[in-house]
């Protein structure tokens, strides 16, 4: 699910880009690639059957391929390549005949065959430094990424994110600035921030970052070829920065202040790209690979030394058969909404405790309960139930799933027509969250002005018609002659009656 939201989000931003600008980032065969992984599988699928075929296609035979089960997934394919300018119309006007983008048919040739990629996906160069190993750059990716998380949920640190860290947390609205002390407090959208997989959370800032570059005159093709590159890049290789544009060179610090790169320092020609930075642009069965190995790497001690790894052992080692990992900060949750949390990670504990009533903690453990309580203080933070459910489920402990997966095999071989879904959590428990979450919904409060003690009905029927009219009216009785206005257009209303009323 992270993944596909991540994928959305993008494809949305690059859907509202001028034309112009399109074109000219399909210039690249890395972002060629980039993009074409970001769209959905059966666009996918279209392009695969047209980048080696330089005929027109009609819209028609398109239809044929797809299932009639399939059809609104087909119309949301064919908006999304032609939002993108990948489908351009044919040559005769009011034809259903289209073609690929033919910049994007040559880039994607190009990156699928080893043409022409003129460095797009950056210049690998040896390095004579044994001590940038893979565990290393896990590491210090985890300690930059895990540096902004703390700073988000209030922890004390030793020294805090870097002002332009700050500044793009400011404008991504997940933290604000108190003006009479000038410190950083989290907002509604921080605190559901943090429960998004580490995947959905780099794009969020990437997007912002985007926006952000356009009102500095960065180039924005530049910007995006860079970041689309990075999510190309071989994980624990060392590229040269030779190539990068100046834009490019300029985006070196702030990727190094996210963990997306390491560089030994801000004046050496190489650098690295972690493994925040290669899970990019993955489909979502790599994307779930590499964010648990990340995981796992954020839920570690902070005590350990970053040499005290196993060996130089991969984190995907430890990425078992079925994409799962069995990992610090697994979940355990009960029928009887006790909660266990394998971790001893100060970040993981603090973002549990938006949620969980947390009780004891051990020295690998954390134990609490999910009560009333503490949902509504996680929904009053503008955490949704949804949210923590998705949550509690991706880092569900591997033996909740694996159970979870015997149940419904199980149900299946007994009933194959059986619509019955992988439940990893207690039923009772994801019902009753959702039911806390009901109670706030059922009264909304508005701010506004009742307007009551009519003298008539006329009177009654002229205001409130009027109200309704030009669309300020949130709630009425006829029976009392009473109804409410929006608090912003009071006097409007008044106005109106101040002049009616002066006529009789």
């Amino acid at each position: 699910m992270s993944a596909d939201l991540a994928k959305q989000s993008v494809n949305q931003y690059l859907e509202e880009l001028p034309q112009p600008v399109q074109c000219k980032l399909y210039e690249s065969p890395a972002t060629c690639l980039a993009i074409y992984r970001l769209l959905p599988q059966l666009a996918k699928f279209f392009i695969m059957s047209m980048v080696f075929n330089d005929n027109e296609i009609s819209l028609r035979d398109l239809d044929r391929w797809v299932k009639a089960s399939a059809k609104v997934q087909f119309q949301e394919s064919i908006k999304c390549m032609k939002s993108l300018n990948l489908l351009i119309p044919g040559k005769e006007p009011g034809s259903i005949m289209v073609n690929l983008n033919p910049t994007f048919r040559k880039s994607l040739r190009n990156a699928l065959s080893g043409g022409e990629i003129n460095n797009s996906f950056g210049i690998v160069v040896d390095s004579d430094n044994d001590l940038v190993t893979r565990a290393m750059l896990d590491s210090y990716s985890a300690d930059k990424w895990e540096t902004i998380l703390h700073f988000m949920v209030g922890t004390p640190l030793v020294s805090i994110p870097s002002d332009n860290v700050l500044n793009l947390l400011k404008h991504s609205k997940l933290m604000e600035e108190v003006e009479s002390t000038g410190e950083f407090k989290i907002t509604n959208e921080g605190f559901q921030f943090l429960l998004q997989e580490v995947n959905l959370q780099i794009w969020t800032l990437l997007l912002q970052y985007l926006k952000m570059a356009e009102t500095f005159r960065m180039n924005p093709v530049d910007v995006l070829h860079f970041i689309f590159m990075l999510g190309a890049l071989e994980f624990g290789k060392a590229y040269s920065t030779e190539e990068l544009s100046a834009t490019q060179k300029t985006m070196m610090k702030d990727m190094r202040d996210y963990g997306l790169i390491f560089q030994k320092n801000s004046n050496t020609n190489v650098f690295y790209p972690t493994r925040l930075a290669t899970m990019l642009t993955s489909d979502s069965r790599t994307v779930r690979n590499a964010s648990s190995a990340m995981d796992s790497v954020l839920t570690q001690s902070k005590d350990e030394p970053s040499g005290a790894t196993s060996g130089s052992a991969d984190v995907d080692e430890q990425v078992g058969t079925q994409g799962q990992n069995i990992q610090d900060g697994a979940l355990v949750v009960e029928t009887n909404f006790k909660l266990y949390s394998y971790s001893n990670s100060p970040l993981q504990i603090a973002i549990l405790s938006l949620f969980v009533h947390l009780k004891t903690r051990f020295s690998n453990m954390v134990t609490g309960q999910i009560t009333r309580e503490s949902i509504r203080n996680a929904l009053s933070n503008g955490i949704t139930a949804e949210q923590i459910i998705a949550y509690l489920e991706t880092h569900a402990h591997p033996q909740m799933r694996r159970l979870a997966e015997e149940r419904l095999k199980k149900k299946l071989e007994l009933d194959q027509n059986s619509k019955e879904t992988l439940q990893i959590l207690p039923p009772t428990v994801v019902d009753q969250i959702k039911l806390w979450q009901l109670e706030l919904d059922r009264i909304i409060s508005y701010e506004g002005s009742l307007y009551s003690d009519f003298d008539n009905k006329q009177e009654y029927d002229m205001l409130y018609s009027y109200a309704q009219d030009i669309g300020v009216l949130i709630w009425k009785d006829d029976r009392k002659r009473k109804f409410f206005v929006s608090k912003e257009s009071n006097s409007q209303v008044l106005d109106y009656a101040k002049r009616k009323l002066k006529k009789k």
